[in-house]
């Protein structure tokens, strides 16, 4: 199984990103998606998720109105779009791949660095 995360950089505050991650070797229709993300010196967190079937999303307080995760079932993506962002979002965005409540597959990151 392999999950690669795209789309990070470099931003100023306010601005928007779009995080990809394209998943193999998994039934992703079967699977809810999400994102988490480690900022430096912190712990990693939760930032989204959607389920595999009735495309159910929850986020995380701290991105909600902000941040919107949305997939692709005919590409197996998944998709994170980044509006306003603050530079406490500042971090490395991990995708993640559920079945049920438990999360059983990570990607290697990708670096969102947001400067004020």
């Amino acid at each position: 199984v392999q999950l690669q995360a795209s789309g990070g950089g470099l931003v100023q505050a306010g601005d928007s990103l779009r995080l990809s991650c394209a998943a193999s070797g998994l039934p992703f229709r079967t699977y809810g998606m999400g994102w988490f993300r480690q900022a430096p010196g912190k712990e990693r967190e939760f930032v989204a998720t959607i389920n595999s079937s009735n495309r159910r999303t929850d986020y995380a307080d701290s991105v909600k109105g902000r941040f919107t995760i949305s997939r692709d079932n005919a590409k197996n993506t998944v998709y994170l779009q980044m509006n306003n962002l603050k530079p406490e979002d500042t971090a490395v965005y991990y995708c993640v791949a559920r079945y049920g409540f438990e999360y059983h597959y990570w990607g290697q990151g990708t670096l969102v660095t947001v400067s004020s």
